[in-house]
């Protein structure tokens, strides 16, 4: 594994410290190597995110719009999107 020095505020410290302390990683590597893991796989979802809105806007700009108009609009596209993932 490669090493790396990198700089902490005081309060993210105290929070390593913390997690350490108490018991639910073994030491701060362990802790912010998951901070890490969580950090990637938000930016995975912001990335898949950023891709159905892009994809949206394309059909938007197509002329490829849900029928209707108001909430039940708006209820119909989603119960799609959520079919379709």
């Amino acid at each position: 594994m490669a090493t790396r020095n990198v700089v902490l505020t005081e309060t993210q410290s105290d929070l390593v410290d913390r997690l350490v302390a108490s018991g639910r990683y073994q030491n701060a590597s362990e802790a912010l190597r998951a901070g890490l893991r969580l950090l990637e796989r938000e930016e995975a979802e912001l990335g898949a995110l950023r891709s159905r809105l892009t994809a949206g806007l394309e059909q938007a700009r197509r002329g490829d719009l849900a029928e209707g108009i108001g909430e039940d609009a708006i209820r119909r596209a989603f119960a799609a999107a959520r079919a379709n993932t």
